[in-house]
């Protein structure tokens, strides 16, 4: 229907479901008609809907009055079909969550499946895996063990090279074999249990310099006249180089104290302090012409040397008798002139002075130079110290014209009076 502009409600159908109040149900019609608020018609059709119809025209400060008489049903119905939509809706979606839960559900499980399926295809690898493991584990541990038995082998050949090695920088292109005695041997070699037979060995630390080697150090000579082998300390450094220590006095660290057995044999550490042994200097001094050289040093740190261009000692049937001249030097003479002739005695073969003075040497009347004895730090010492008898430090009397000044340092050492110092290899 048409009018004037319309009011906020232009046109309403409303389709309620409600019980016909005429027995037959029988279509009703109410028709109303008003000049100011409009019209309005209602119908109550077979099925037993209630048919609204109105047309309200636009009134300015008018209110209509009710036009509906079933208006307090429609509010009802209204809002109860409102609610109805609200949980229809609410339904609808709690469904839907349902269903894609469900299908999320099934994914899950889907899923759960293929991981199960995985796990047991990778137990089984893992299975495999293990006991291949097991047995690579095995071989490993076989090859572990013959590895290390072979790095044992290793190490010890390693070791033995380098003992090789440390002989041959010792004794360059030096053979030495070693036979039993025989009826055939000479008396003189017969005199040793075994006898060397020596090629290219150096005699003594000059015969070392001449192979070229010019580092001080440890090193194995073997004298000519058929004695054994020994190790001696090369100085390669002291005017020229060339040679052989045989005694060394520097820290008091070696008991020079010793019997007659120990001063013929040699004691001490060859890195240290020292005396090499009668018999091997004997054995050195008695395969050519040497000469001496004897540093020395007090405690404030002062050098001074004795060099004697003859020295040598005798053998042990004459208790190792010395022979020395031909002093030069920076400091004055103590000891050839009074020590010279002298035969070498030690404390346990009755000499007083050896027993005074608590040392090895080749002892006059007692002496003026005592270089193997009694280590006195800082020097000065006196007879109220432990030994009342006599003086017995290490001594050179003429440098502090004293017997109770005790040097520092003190070393000996030999070398042939021929010996030529090369400027180069």
């Amino acid at each position: 229907m048409e009018g004037r502009p319309l009011s906020p409600l232009l046109l309403a159908v409303l389709f309620l479901a409600t019980s016909a109040s005429d027995d037959d149900h029988s279509l009703h019609t109410h028709q109303v008609s008003t000049a100011q608020c409009g019209e309005y018609s209602n119908q109550v059709l077979e099925d037993g809907m209630c048919r609204l119809m109105a047309t309200l025209p636009q009134l300015d400060d008018q209110r209509c009055p009710d036009m509906f008489r079933c208006t307090d049903e429609v509010s009802y119905w209204l809002h109860e079909n409102e609610e109805r939509k609200q949980q229809i809706l609410a339904l609808r979606e709690t469904v839907s969550e349902l269903q894609e839960e469900l299908r999320n559900h099934r994914h899950r499980v889907k899923v759960l499946e293929l991981q199960s399926e995985e796990k047991n295809r990778n137990n089984s690898s893992i299975e495999q895996r293990l006991h291949e493991l097991e047995d690579h584990y095995a071989e490993a541990t076989t090859l572990l063990h013959i590895q290390g038995s072979l790095i044992y082998d290793l190490q010890a050949q390693i070791q033995n090279l380098s003992l090789l090695v440390e002989k041959v920088r010792r004794n360059p292109g030096c053979m030495i074999n070693i036979v039993r005695t025989s009826p055939m041997l000479s008396a003189q070699e017969a005199l040793h249990p075994e006898v060397q037979h020596v090629r290219n060995c150096p005699i003594d630390c000059a015969s070392i310099y001449y192979n070229g080697v010019r580092r001080s150090g440890i090193y194995t000579v073997v004298p000519s006249l058929g004695a054994m082998p020994v190790e001696v300390y090369c100085d390669m450094d002291a005017d020229g180089g060339g040679w052989t220590v045989i005694q060394r006095r520097q820290d008091g660290s070696v008991n020079f104290d010793r019997s007659w057995k120990e001063y013929k044999e040699g004691f001490g550490d060859l890195h240290t302090e020292y005396w090499l042994g009668n018999e091997h200097i004997h054995d050195l001094t008695s395969q050519g012409d040497y000469a001496l050289r004897i540093d020395l040093e007090d405690w404030s740190g002062k050098h001074k040397h004795a060099v004697y261009q003859s020295f040598s000692v005798e053998d042990e049937s004459t208790q190792y008798r010395l022979h020395v001249s031909g002093f030069s030097g920076t400091v004055e003479d103590s000891f050839s002139w009074y020590h010279d002739k002298q035969s070498f005695s030690t404390p346990d073969t009755g000499n007083i002075c050896a027993e005074i003075s608590h040392a090895g040497w080749w002892y006059n009347q007692c002496f003026y130079a005592n270089l193997n004895g009694i280590y006195y730090k800082g020097g000065r010492y006196s007879l109220k110290g432990k030994n009342p008898l006599g003086p017995d430090g290490i001594v050179w009397y003429t440098w502090k014209d004293s017997d109770y000044y005790s040097l520092k340092k003190v070393s000996m050492m030999i070398r042939p009076k021929t010996f030529r110092q090369h400027l180069s290899p």
